[in-house]
């Protein structure tokens, strides 16, 4: 399965803001849309990523002033991309020895959509069970 696989059926929309952006907006932004993560866009360009994971570390280091910060401030600037023709699994290995959550998906330069963890473990359970009613069909029939 690939990732195309994925955005086909999750959609591409991808919740982005500019690096400017205010951080009670961005959290709010994140709620509204109970997401963990929004990319950050400059010129229609993928810059960085905000995580759930990036905002509690703001926390940490900078308290109540991360509200006066910005998204620009707290993103992860060295960001994992991957392709729509990508496979899941290669994702799902990635995802995993990197300990990333939230993969921006490229096309031809062009963000094309986001992929999460739950959407891997989701797509990879859907497998398995086209597996199991494939072996069922097959001792049916046998």
């Amino acid at each position: 399965m690939r990732i195309s696989d994925i955005l086909r059926h999750k959609g591409s929309d991808v919740a982005s803001v500019g690096p400017d952006t205010s951080m009670p907006d961005l959290i709010a932004l994140m709620h509204d849309r109970n997401i963990g993560a929004v990319v950050v866009t400059d010129a229609d360009r993928a810059v960085g990523i905000v995580s759930e994971r990036d905002v509690m570390r703001g926390l940490r280091s900078r308290g109540a002033a991360l509200l006066d910060a910005s998204a620009g401030d707290i993103m992860t600037t060295t960001v994992q991309f991957c392709d729509p023709q990508d496979t899941v699994d290669s994702l799902a290995e990635t995802m995993t020895e990197r300990r990333i959550r939230h993969i921006p998906v490229l096309d031809d330069g062009r963000l094309a959509g986001i992929v999460s963890i739950g959407d891997v473990v989701k797509s990879r359970i859907t497998q398995l069970e086209e597996d199991r009613q494939q072996l069922e069909s097959y001792i049916v029939q046998g």
